[in-house]
């Protein structure tokens, strides 16, 4: 099954080559590709086959005059942003100035913003895996997909609702003891917005717990709401 999330940090360095030279966002073929890295055609062929079913590149059919079609292959939307720069020091440095925005209502509505948009992400995926399923179901959903992207998480229980155990936080550079909590108030939201149900933040490693943990709001509590 092709994935267009294949974890960037997870590709081979001759693959990372490949894409590399890729990036001008034309197209090509074996032999241009052949030229360019200094490597066997058959090389070649396997790397591309694998980046094919990660979905980091696109193949498009040549047919000129009677002769045998050939190839043509391009970087997909996934393969630019897996060839590029890596965006972790760009993040930080935007988080930074999120939080020294002065206005206390502005900040967290950007906050919130920026939540529900992570969140939307992870929900799209989840309804490709898990189409309708229950509460129980996209719980263990969102742990695999979080899994898949380095963060620690799985599924436990707190009476009959279950819990999403984070072991580490996945963005420690981004994360500080304050007061204001703004990373784990994203986290809370985000996933809020991924399950289509309320959690709340109910253990956290700041506060000296061995994992952050957010549980499911009860039924009760969702329909005072």
């Amino acid at each position: 099954m092709t994935s267009t999330n294949f974890p960037a940090d997870e590709l081979r360095s001759v693959d990372r080559k490949l894409l590399m030279a890729m990036r001008s966002g034309e197209a090509y073929a074996i032999g241009e590709l052949t030229d360019e890295l200094g490597v066997t055609a058959t090389a070649i062929r396997q790397r591309i086959e694998r980046l094919l079913e990660t979905g980091l590149i696109d193949r498009e059919k040549m047919v000129a005059g009677r002769g045998r079609p050939t190839f043509q292959y391009h970087l997909t939307v996934a393969g630019h942003r897996a060839a590029g720069a890596n965006s972790a020091e760009l993040a930080d440095a935007m988080w930074q100035e999120i939080l020294a925005i002065p206005d206390l209502e502005i900040r967290k509505t950007l906050i919130s913003r920026v939540a529900s948009r992570l969140g939307q992400q992870f929900a799209a995926e989840m309804a490709t895996n898990n189409p309708d399923g229950s509460l129980e179901s996209r719980f263990e959903t969102l742990s695999e997909i979080m899994s898949a992207r380095h963060m620690s998480a799985c599924v436990s229980h707190s009476g009959d609702l279950p819990v999403l155990d984070i072991g580490s936080c996945p963005y420690p550079s981004m994360t500080d003891a304050s007061e204001d909590r703004a990373m784990c108030r994203l986290e809370e939201e985000m996933i809020s917005e991924a399950l289509g149900t309320p959690v709340h933040l109910s253990s956290c490693r700041l506060d000296g717990d061995s994992c952050c943990q957010f549980s499911a709001a009860s039924i009760e509590a969702n329909q005072e709401n």
